[in-house]
């Protein structure tokens, strides 16, 4: 055994330890889905105070013919997903007493402290829920359970002595719909710092119709017709564009297959039997560039050194985490492009078809086509993976930043990561280098599905793997039928662009 590769053992060794704790670790962490269906739930709340007598079937289409019972279910359900959540958690922490080594009780008790942190947070996202899906029945006219919602809430805060604001908050919400007497004299201001867009219109309508502040009142609900619009505008581009697009893909779908059945091998959809990339390096080059080029990189020499200089952005600001984001991808990409130059530099001049950026081609209409065909067949894949997971295996912590940015330069930021420098550095190494070395070993379509598995998995979290995978074989079929990076580069640029939209036309606040 040569010292490089005895040196590359130890470093996937080691990589894949860490591969692997991340990947565990997704599984106790809740889907961004979850909480952008929450999200989407509370624009639909918006709409729905919309008056017009004209938009009765856009109405049915955007918000549905009952949306506070949609509201009531989509809370429910993430009440519920939430709650198993902690219940995992707490089986952890059993599971960790009954196993534990004297050798490891320092980090035995390390995750346990991680595990009690994980429970608190999610019992006051439950808090948080109860709170508002309280109004939610109130507004229904469900009032003794909206009631019995909010005792129980105040009864357990009470005991507590946590979130003395939701504690408060519930506290007012009560007396307001039990027709109390006694109204507490700042629950205008507590209702206006601790609610938010149609939950604290709601609680205000209420206070004011109560306090007979008539002129209060109409002013409130002028307010709220804008803030109506404004959800049906939101509502129309995080729901109209995408089904358009799936449409659209469908149909390309539909013409792919019928083709493949009339054309048989000509088709598009045939394999290329004539075509092979030529490799001239082996397997222990293509083993280099991803973990040291790749996994070793970005999971544990980054945050290393990041640790090494004592820097955590655990406490900074959305717009420092978000230079933070950029700067640790921009170096792993420059890390790991480097990495791959010095690993094929020896194979200078490379075959035909490497690494290929051609500009004068239909690279254009292969990036966009497979981004049609790419929505609803990702989207199908989706709906089956929530039912798998239930809210839970992780999501791309980017994904949560995104969705509470609103500071342009945070969301500047946030799309030249995701949309430009992610795109050129994964299909470069996923579809540029990964693809046509496995071609070697296994037929074009092999290598299609082991590179989209591994793009896959490189995400480190288990419920983007099935989504991930389709995605990934979607930009392996066109990077193989095009020969051009540029044609999965940009399928991948408008994919992730996508979801930035729909994440920052969601997260943006509607007061």
């Amino acid at each position: 055994m040569t010292i490089k590769r005895f040196f590359l053992i130890l470093l996937t060794i080691i990589s894949l330890a860490g591969v692997s704790l991340s990947l565990i670790e997704s599984l106790n962490q809740p889907q961004v889905q979850s909480r952008l269906e929450l999200y989407q739930t509370n624009l639909i709340l918006h709409a729905s105070e919309f008056n017009s007598k004209n938009l009765d079937v856009a109405d049915d289409a955007l918000i549905g013919k009952d949306p506070y019972l949609t509201a009531k279910n989509q809370y429910q359900a993430a009440r519920d997903l939430t709650k198993t959540s902690i219940d995992k958690l707490a089986d952890d922490i059993n599971l960790s007493d009954k196993e534990i080594i004297p050798d490891s009780q320092a980090a035995d008790l390390l995750s346990k402290q991680q595990l009690r942190q994980g429970i608190s947070t999610e019992q006051n996202f439950i808090n948080e829920l109860d709170l508002k899906l309280g109004i939610i029945l109130a507004v229904r006219g469900e009032i003794d359970q909206a009631e019995y919602t909010w005792n129980n809430l105040i009864n357990n805060l009470e005991a507590e002595k946590q979130q003395p604001e939701i504690f408060k908050t519930a506290k007012i919400l009560n007396s307001l719909w039990s027709k109390q007497t006694e109204i507490l004299a700042d629950a205008e201001s507590t209702i206006t710092t601790n609610l938010k867009g149609w939950f604290q219109y709601s609680a205000l309508k209420q206070l004011y119709q109560i306090q007979d502040r008539q002129d209060d009142l109409l002013n409130l609900q002028a307010k709220e017709q804008e803030n109506a619009i404004t959800a049906i505008l939101k509502l129309t581009i995080i729901g109209a564009i995408p089904f358009l697009g799936g449409i659209i893909g469908i149909a390309i779908l539909i013409f792919l297959l019928a083709q493949l059945f009339l054309k048989k091998e000509k088709a598009f959809l045939a394999s290329d039997h004539n075509f092979v990339w030529e490799v001239p390096w082996n397997w222990e080059i293509i083993w280099q560039v991803l973990i040291v080029g790749f996994f070793f990189l970005s999971q544990i020499l980054l945050p290393f050194l990041f640790g090494l200089f004592g820097f955590n952005p655990t406490g900074l600001s959305l717009r420092f985490k978000a230079f933070y984001v950029l700067l640790s991808y921009l170096l792993m990409a420059g890390g790991g492009l480097l990495v791959l130059y010095f690993s094929i530099k020896s194979f200078f001049p490379l075959p035909q078809d490497w690494f290929k950026f051609k500009l004068k081609s239909n690279w254009i209409l292969w990036g966009f086509g497979g981004y049609f065909v790419a929505l609803p067949l990702v989207v199908i894949v989706s709906l089956i993976n929530q039912q798998i997971w239930q809210g839970q295996g992780g999501s791309n912590p980017l994904l949560f930043l995104a969705l509470q940015a609103q500071d342009q330069v945070v969301l500047a930021i946030f799309f030249f990561t995701a949309s430009i420098a992610a795109p050129i550095f994964e299909e470069t190494i996923f579809r540029g280098f990964l693809l046509p070395s496995l071609n070697r070993y296994l037929p074009v379509w092999g290598a299609i599905i082991v590179s989209s598995l591994v793009f896959a998995l490189a995400h480190l979290s288990f419920s983007e793997v099935l989504p991930l995978t389709t995605l990934g074989l979607v930009l392996g079929f066109v990077y193989s039928r095009s020969r051009n990076l540029l044609s999965s580069i940009l399928l991948h640029s408008l994919w992730n662009s996508g979801t930035l939209l729909s994440l920052f036309v969601l997260g943006s606040d509607i007061s």
